[in-house]
């Protein structure tokens, strides 16, 4: 039998576990949107519609990877026909599974917090930035690290950001 794809989720979050503002980030940290970039290129990445949505259009479908959108209403999505889409949580690690195991790649989780809620719990690993200081938002991280240990942690360049790395216990 094929071993399932590893599923990780990468997010970032301020000291206030705030990860966003009206459907976008609160801070503009280029370091971590590369440490996204390298993560997730040529991987299989989940997110749910809002985050879809907050994409700037000439950045949808993320490029270079496999994009899955969950939605509760699929059907009225308009989605390019390369973009995979799945009416809950559940289904869409399944979809997002099936296409990575196919070429051997990992399943990215990349938000919003209705998905990491509902997905955290699923994820063998949990790729976190902390963006220094508290921000403006109205959409929080849950809390994960009971489940997880810490493997690795580095500091960002300057003072904006620390990378962290959590495993399932």
């Amino acid at each position: 039998m094929m071993q399932k794809p590893k599923v990780a989720a990468v997010v970032a979050m301020d000291e206030d576990r705030v990860i966003g503002r009206q459907g976008a980030l609160p801070w503009d940290v280029p370091q971590d949107l590369a440490h996204f970039r390298k993560l997730t290129k040529d991987h299989v990445v989940v997110m749910g519609r809002k985050t879809w949505d907050s994409l700037p259009a000439k950045r949808r479908p993320l490029p270079d990877r496999t994009n899955v959108v969950v939605s509760r209403h699929p059907e009225q999505l308009s989605l390019p026909p390369e973009v995979l889409s799945a009416s809950s949580p559940d289904e869409a690690l399944r979809v997002a599974q099936d296409a990575a195991l196919a070429a051997s790649k990992t399943v990215w989780v990349i938000g919003g917090a209705e998905l990491y809620k509902a997905l955290l719990p699923m994820c063998d690993e949990v790729h976190l930035t902390v963006i220094r200081g508290k921000h403006e938002g109205d959409a929080h991280l849950p809390r994960f690290e009971d489940s997880f240990e810490l493997s690795s942690r580095s500091e960002g360049e300057g003072e904006q950001c620390s990378f962290f790395v959590y495993v399932k216990k």
